[in-house]
């Protein structure tokens, strides 16, 4: 084995393979820590794989839960406590912490790549292992600089302290996943501590929790850089395969806070660090690609009283926790703590006693599992790293990342907002949706049009480009069932149906239809005419009605119509007014009506 990205085997390895007969193939033996620990009804394998849930899906859920939420807070006290009424009488208290993949190169303390290269075999397993990743003896770990630049700016980016001077210990723990018998972490001298994450209603934080506040303040308790664990395969009942090429990886743990009263605000907090993540370009891997997994504490306590008098970091009071570990999913994160915390109040009111442990969640149960009793600080056995020297970081190096970060979230929105005219939903939903792509395709959209009409304000044409990227072209996606991947038609061509549409030159029927047909052409540039070309063959460009016989087609739809009219004059419903708007550019030709112009000339009809 060679100190370079490539674990090779040594050559009298090879001849030793070459030599043997292949009657005498050595099958492997069954593991004696598997079977010491079934004998224990424990296990220590990584829960069953959960399914991917899609971004798209995730805020189409949110979505509904919201909008499920807004119905129970409108509704009666007798109708809110039918969801459970334990609640009433018991408090939920949950921490996060949350291990994000970092955006690098290479591994935390050794040279080997952390990403699939080229080279790579397609990711084969074991090929980008070094020696220490292997703990071959006399190895020694090197701290990469280069991967604490992206956990900078994560720090950074949660207003954290960014400490001077930070250190290295060893956590101590037998598993086939950690070659050493140690992770290196970071626990008692973390990189990064006191910072704070802020959420409001539109992250999906339920009006209860806000308690009448316009924003939420979760506390992060620290940042800590520390290595990822080797990837272990379950084959069998007693047999482990054990990949080492995400040993070494380095990690950022960002331990919350027990600051979080309800699942859905737990859910927000890991989709909103997610986003900031992503933003930052400290982590780039979204939690669906498991680039970031979640263990959650949860403890429940009868309200008005302090739980089993436990306390973490200044917050006491608090009930005996137990953590559920690697949830991969939002979804997954709410779910298993409604299940644990329904399990401990069942246990609770039955006068059992809650036991510190650790979890586990299969996505669709109904209930978490125990893996193994609870560690502690003692069973670790936590000592200083004698091998890596303590981590200086200059004031410099921190005041350039921070000039130099690109713009988080929260901020984006409101500039969506302010220079774009967009609405919150809107902003949001551009923000999350295709890790960015769609809100550049906006973006180069916005900046075309304005400059094909000479308009100075962005906002006076950012809610159309905004409603048109969103809602048409998102229309077109879910219709076709495509991702913003396959999308052909370019951020010009939806410039030039704009412009004809912005100059009444075209309707908004003829503008949709011309949407809708670049979209299925072929990308060739020999396959695509021009929108002016489709405009011209089809005969589609604009050719307005005179005023009367505007009043004419919409006299002859409410003759049409009696009741329809009466609906609107007589009870009041102008919400139909819009029927026969869409009547009026059904029946007219095809580019003579204007909705615009019909609206007004069935209210002036109506009025009368």
């Amino acid at each position: 084995m060679q100190s370079s990205t490539i674990r090779t085997a040594p050559s009298h390895f090879a001849r030793a393979l070459q030599c043997t007969s292949p009657g005498l193939i050595r099958c492997p033996r069954p593991c004696i820590v598997a079977k010491w620990l079934q004998s224990r009804n424990l296990t220590t394998a990584t829960p069953a794989a959960q399914e991917a849930i899609p971004l798209r899906k995730h805020l189409k859920d949110e979505a509904k839960r919201k909008k499920a939420d807004a119905k129970r807070d409108g509704n009666t006290a007798s109708t809110k406590s039918g969801a459970d009424p334990r609640l009433e009488k018991w408090e939920l208290t949950v921490g996060i912490e949350i291990h994000a993949e970092l955006n690098t190169a290479c591994k935390l303390v050794s040279s080997a790549p952390a990403e699939v290269l080229e080279t790579d075999n397609g990711g084969m397993a074991n090929s980008r292992v070094a020696m220490f990743d292997a703990a071959l003896p006399g190895t020694q770990p090197q701290f990469q600089v280069a991967t604490l630049l992206p956990a900078l700016r994560a720090a950074i980016a949660f207003g954290c302290e960014v400490q001077r001077k930070s250190g290295w210990d060893r956590k101590h723990y037998f598993h086939w996943d950690q070659p050493n018998g140690y992770q290196i972490t970071q626990y008692y001298q973390p990189f990064a501590k006191d910072g704070c994450l802020v959420l409001d209603a539109s992250d999906g934080v339920p009006a209860l929790d806000m308690q009448g506040a316009d924003r939420l303040r979760i506390g992060i308790k620290q940042i800590q850089m520390e290595q990822d664990t080797a990837k272990t395969t379950n084959v069998g009942s007693s047999t482990y395969h054990v990949d080492l090429n995400r040993a070494g990886v380095p990690l950022i743990e960002i331990i919350t806070l027990p600051q979080i009263h309800s699942p859905q605000t737990a859910a927000a907090v890991v989709r909103k660090i997610q986003a900031v993540l992503k933003s930052v370009d400290s982590c780039v891997i979204g939690m669906e690609l498991g680039g970031l997994r979640a263990d959650v504490n949860v403890s429940v306590r009868e309200r008005g009283t302090s739980g089993v008098g436990s306390s973490y970091s200044g917050v006491s009071g608090l009930g005996q926790r137990t953590e559920i570990k690697n949830l991969s999913s939002f979804k997954a994160v709410e779910d298993a703590i409604i299940a644990e915390r329904d399990r401990q109040i069942t246990v609770l009111e039955a006068g059992g006693v809650i036991e510190g442990e650790t979890r586990g969640w299969t996505l669709g149960a109904t209930e978490t599992t125990r893996l193994r009793g609870k560690e502690g600080e003692v069973d670790y056995r936590y000592m200083p790293d004698a091998d890596l020297p303590p981590l200086v970081i200059g004031q410099d190096l921190v005041k350039h990342l921070t000039s130099t970060l690109p713009t988080l979230p929260d901020q984006l929105q409101q500039d969506l907002q302010d220079e774009y005219n967009l609405s919150l939903k809107d902003a949001k939903t551009l923000i999350d949706l295709d890790n960015g792509d769609r809100l550049d395709f906006f973006l180069r959209t916005v900046h075309s049009v304005t400059a094909e009409l000479s308009i100075s304000s962005q906002a006076q044409i950012g809610k159309m480009v905004g409603n048109w990227v969103l809602h048409e072209l998102g229309g077109l996606l879910t219709t076709h069932q495509r991702s913003w991947d396959d999308v052909r038609i370019t951020a010009d061509e939806l410039r030039d149906i704009l412009v004809c549409l912005h100059q009444k030159r075209i309707t908004t029927r003829v503008a949709k239809q011309l949407l809708a047909d670049l979209f299925q052409r072929e990308p060739a540039p020999a396959a695509r005419p021009c929108v002016e070309q489709l405009i011209e063959t089809g005969n589609l460009r604009l050719r307005p009605l005179s005023e009367e016989e505007y009043r004419d087609l919409a006299r002859r739809i409410m003759d049409e119509s009696p009741e329809m009219v009466k609906a609107v004059r007589e009870k009041g419903q102008k919400g139909k007014v819009m029927w026969f708007v869409g009547q009026m550019v059904r029946q007219g030709e095809e580019g003579t009506v204007e909705p615009e112009q019909a609206r007004a000339t069935i209210e002036r009809l109506m009025g009368g």
